[in-house]
């Protein structure tokens, strides 16, 4: 550090190194020790129980399972946004030979919208985890009985 050019600048560091020493002094030497190097920069949730193993008279549990259903949507509507950014960005540069270059963003793109649109499409902005659950159960027990849906419906064989 430079030495200060007057009396006044003198002091008035003296001052900032009795009020700031001991702070800095603790930060350096007792918090960043013991704090956890993490490699994201957002707010981890701890993972809660899904709806279907909530009791049905649980509010508290049903209410999370709630939360955390919001949070995974925001989470995948997030990364369809981005693969589509991608793939735009792609056909940008690429363009025109885009189509051949960018096919396997595009194919990446179009499964991810593939597997949105089956576990919330047609669910409405107001979607809870129980009518999304519901949703797989229906889907489900539709493909037990007829196949993977948009294959068609299975004719009943004759008795």
């Amino acid at each position: 550090m430079p030495e200060p050019r007057s009396p006044m600048a003198s002091f008035a560091e003296s001052v900032l190194n009795v009020i700031d020493g001991p702070i800095t002094w603790f930060r350096e030497s007792i918090v960043e020790p013991n704090q956890q190097k993490q490699n994201w920069y957002h707010q981890r949730f701890r993972r809660v129980p899904t709806i279907d193993q909530c009791y049905t008279d649980d509010a508290v549990c049903r209410f999370e399972a709630d939360q955390q259903f919001r949070r995974d949507r925001m989470v995948d509507n997030e990364i369809v946004n981005i693969l589509r950014q991608r793939f735009e960005d792609c056909t940008l540069y690429e363009a025109p030979d885009h189509m051949v270059k960018c096919r396997p963003l595009f194919d990446q793109y179009e499964k991810a919208t593939e597997n949105w649109f089956i576990k919330y499409g047609d669910l409405g902005g107001y979607a809870s985890a129980k009518t999304a659950y519901m949703k797989q159960k229906h889907r489900l027990i539709w493909e037990r009985r007829h196949g993977p849906v948009g294959s068609g419906m299975k004719e009943e064989a004759a008795h």
